[in-house]
């Protein structure tokens, strides 16, 4: 069901933008108030017309708070061992888009995933604070695997067999919403005039590509991952990535206050030692924001089948080689970007809300729940099953999941649930080739891993093992961006 105020003069989506509307005062029912009213008054009325018809000016207000969780945190869902150490600081970073209509708001956090209920309790403690609704608030992870996740619905499941808390810590989960809504909420009460926004896109050098190598049968024959030092895998090709980084920033007159940045890909370099970290996204991210000064938020696009494979060993200085990489990538983008001015109504959001069909490995529950019986189950192993049963019983029930888009002027950004495959983030681009297009995924991590329909055809660990949804999720996902895009 499509949510957007018909009522909103941005309801009109797929129009060009209005940069460049005059105002309303050569129409007949100003010519003939004119006449009426005599010639003195025809200023007078055009400056009535003029007024009635000026653009409101965009705010924004941003928001930041340290997510970091203490030592002794489970981290990745529990499937790498507990936090030994802070090596980098974590964040929650938000914006809210204050226009014409209710509030939107985005978030983007350097935790693995949130999902489920936890998805849920986010957003709307996010949207009671800001004062607008759960569907316009749209909350992603940037997935490093040295970082926390959050799913109640899940934990509610493990805490029944004896296995609370292994997942996440539930109370440090609860104490991080609390805290953003409370930065959502102070953040509201200063928010920042916006003039013009200035949109941007860059290459991304030797960093991504993509997981899945396929075999002479069409098969996957070969997970690159995000890290390897097996030859073949490092000769192969990037394979299907988008390139492409993409940026917003947002200016005061002429001086920028916010960039948003979008780029699809796992952000990994090395993980699983106890060692918390935001990983090479992360540290791009904090470096270009030290260098322009300005509040910096950045989220993961479909990266779902792309990581750093190709282009790392594992080894800790590609750390840096490719957080350095990402940020240039960013610096690029920054600097060659086209300024424009926006209002308020050039701003606007709507939301379709999808059921994403169940992966039939979890029509029955059985297995999961003989495995969740098991006090010496393996950790990864109760992770998993409780994992799975979460969104097994969220799908039977019913329960949707939004998909959103921005329109921010010319521009317009898809926000999108899961570990999603590269090839739907391509797909959005041919469907608006006259618009900036950027996606963030990563939204509702219930369902994991997202595929293409052939992927479930071709095997691999994302479509052959784990994916939570069934080869019909590409129609569904599709249908519904072709609809937000106006296609």
């Amino acid at each position: 069901m499509l949510k957007v105020n018909p009522s909103s003069p941005m309801a009109r989506l797929g129009e060009p933008s209005g940069y460049f509307r005059r105002p309303a005062a050569d129409t007949p029912t100003a010519r003939g108030l004119a006449i009426g009213l005599g010639r003195g008054s025809v200023l007078m009325v055009i400056l009535l017309c003029a007024a009635s018809t000026f653009a409101a000016p965009l705010k924004i207000a941003t928001f930041e708070v340290d997510v970091t969780p203490p030592i002794g945190t489970p981290l990745c869902d529990g499937l790498v061992p507990p936090a030994k150490e802070i090596v980098d600081k974590l964040s929650l970073r938000g914006i809210v888009f204050l226009t014409n209509d209710k509030p939107i708001v985005l978030v983007a956090v350097d935790w693995i995933g949130i999902g489920n209920s936890g998805h849920d309790a986010f957003v709307e403690a996010i949207a009671k604070a800001a004062g607008t609704t759960a569907d316009r608030v749209s909350i992603h992870a940037l997935h490093p695997h040295d970082a926390p996740g959050c799913d109640f619905s899940a934990d509610d499941i493990a805490r029944q067999y004896g296995h609370g808390d292994k997942l996440f810590d539930v109370k440090f989960a609860r104490e991080c919403i609390e805290r953003t809504a409370a930065a959502a909420a102070g953040a509201m009460e200063s928010p920042r005039a916006i003039t013009h926004i200035a949109l941007g896109t860059a290459k991304v050098d030797r960093v991504a590509s993509n997981r899945r190598i396929l075999g002479p049968l069409g098969r996957v024959s070969l997970g690159r991952m995000s890290s390897t030092r097996n030859e073949e895998a490092i000769a192969a090709p990037e394979g299907v990535i988008d390139p492409l980084l993409r940026l917003v920033t947002f200016f005061d007159g002429d001086k920028p206050v916010a960039v948003l940045t979008w780029y699809a890909t796992h952000p990994q370099s090395h993980y699983g030692k106890g060692g918390v970290s935001c990983d090479f996204v992360g540290l791009a991210r904090n470096q270009r924001e030290k260098d322009t000064g300005i509040t910096h938020i950045h989220f993961n696009g479909a990266g779902g089948n792309v990581a750093a494979g190709k282009y790392n060993d594992g080894s800790p200085p590609r750390r840096d080689e490719l957080a350095g990489r990402l940020a240039e990538g960013m610096k690029g983008a920054w600097e060659g970007a086209k300024r424009m001015p926006i209002s308020a109504e050039d701003v606007a959001w709507k939301a379709e809300s999808v059921l994403l069909p169940l992966s039939p490995r979890l029509e029955d529950e059985t297995a999961m729940i003989e495995t969740l019986k098991k006090a010496d189950a393996p950790l990864v192993a109760i992770s998993r099953a409780a994992r799975d049963l979460a969104y097994a019983r969220r799908v039977r029930a019913k329960k949707t999941i939004d998909i959103g888009l921005l329109a921010l002027g010319p521009a317009r950004v898809l926000h999108m649930p899961g570990e999603l495959f590269v090839e739907y983030q391509l797909e959005s681009q041919k469907f608006r080739p006259d618009a900036f297009i950027a996606m963030a995924a990563y939204g509702d991590y219930g369902p994991g891993y997202i595929g293409t329909a052939i992927a479930y055809e071709q095997g691999g660990y994302e479509t052959g093992i784990v994916s939570r949804t069934s080869p019909a999720v590409e129609k569904v996902l599709v249908e519904a961006m072709k609809k937000l895009l106006g296609k």
